[in-house]
């Protein structure tokens, strides 16, 4: 149906929009725990917060299944070094990630202040810690990671843990957490009500600004961090292998690609229009409108690392030659082609459960719910 070019485009497109429903469906669930301890201060408070994404969080988590499906399918060469060279940071989030559940779920178990109060620490680092990691994974990648193939196409990465923890890359990783906090805030502020949703307004605010911030110096630094530029061409229509281009890298070439796709631009004004938005937006308590807003300001920052990138999808510092493009980097022009149809087909069966789960469930949390619903946290 599509030739081999075409498919890979279309994998590039929706590995790029699956990362992204991740970070806008389950970056709020992320966003609303990390902003416990400041948006609810009575047991009754962080109560009404934990059951704001109670019913929903653990559906959320469905879209990272379906991006890190789609990375180990469609594009094994990046599962293999990504998933290898971040084998740490990754754990470190898988950890968080196994915490939420854990943390919601004891929490109610007791009700002796201590016992909550520890475990509300918790559930705020299960929010907080992976926000952090994936944000510092994309820092590393945009600096480009130290991996290499050998002739046999055997994967090895030279980096340290510690390595991933420089400047760049922690301005990304506190980026992230102020971008999911600021849509974890304007969620709240359309299910919460009185102080909650005061200062959850506020929190809005306040990180709204602080995406426009970090986005522009981020924005700003990348423009001094070295390109990856492809000296050989590569064919788009040949079998994968990342051992086949030359590539160096070169300073001043960070904008090439919004010279030759001007639309590419689109995504850091979405970046910087949408944080702008949720300000306005809250101020004029429009919450619903508030929060379509943060999901664009989302799609812009990590749009923008991608047609940064673009073509590359994972960029190698030990040997630049070896970086793993879109063209290079692929399953079969067969395998890409299947994945295509069970897409096709069950991707509209996510949309619409998830869009019935969100109706049934929509309408503020408020106290005389939480005294009347029994199945609470």
């Amino acid at each position: 149906m599509f030739d081999y070019t075409t498919l890979r485009l279309i994998w590039w497109l929706l590995l790029g929009l699956l990362l992204i429903a991740f970070a806008i469906m389950d970056g709020f669930d992320l966003g609303v725990v990390t902003l416990l301890p400041w948006v609810a201060k009575t047991d009754k408070e962080k109560r009404l917060v934990i059951n704001t994404v109670g019913p929903v969080w653990e559906g959320n988590q469905a879209w990272i299944i379906l991006g890190a499906g789609a990375i180990f399918a469609a594009w094994p060469y990046v599962y293999a070094a990504a998933f290898s060279g971040f084998y740490l940071a990754m754990l470190l989030a898988l950890c968080g990630f196994i915490l939420r559940p854990v943390s919601f779920k004891y929490r109610s178990k007791l009700t002796n202040p201590t016992w909550r109060k520890t475990w509300d620490k918790l559930l705020m680092l299960s929010g907080f810690i992976p926000a952090l990691i994936f944000g510092v994974a994309i820092g590393n990648i945009l600096q480009g990671v130290p991996f290499h193939f050998d002739e046999m196409l055997r994967f090895y990465y030279t980096g340290t843990f510690w390595a991933l923890l420089n400047p760049f890359a922690l301005l990304c990783g506190v980026l992230s957490v102020i971008m999911l906090s600021m849509h974890g805030a304007v969620y709240l502020c359309s299910k919460t009500r009185d102080i909650v949703q005061i200062r959850a307004m506020k929190a809005a605010k306040i990180c709204a600004l602080l995406v426009i911030v970090l986005f522009a110096i981020g924005g700003l630094w990348s423009l001094r961090l070295e390109s990856y530029v492809l000296i050989h061409p590569v064919s788009s229509f040949a079998p994968s292998n990342p051992l086949h281009k030359v590539m160096s890298l070169e300073y001043h070439h960070a904008l090439d690609n919004y010279r030759h796709y001007s639309y590419f631009i689109i995504a850091p004004v979405s970046g910087f229009l949408g944080a702008l938005l949720v300000l306005l937006c809250v101020r004029l308590q429009r919450y619903k409108w508030a929060f379509i807003s943060s999901a664009l300001s989302v799609f812009g920052v990590i749009a923008t690392v991608g047609v940064r990138l673009f073509p590359v999808l994972l960029p190698s510092s030990s040997n630049p030659s070896q970086s793993l493009l879109i063209w290079d980097a692929s399953s079969s022009q067969a395998t890409l082609q299947l994945m295509l149809w069970v897409g096709v087909v069950f991707f509209p069966i996510i949309i619409a459960y998830t869009t019935w789960v969100y109706r049934v469930m929509r309408g503020p949390v408020t106290a005389v719910w939480l005294d009347e619903t029994k199945n609470s946290y």
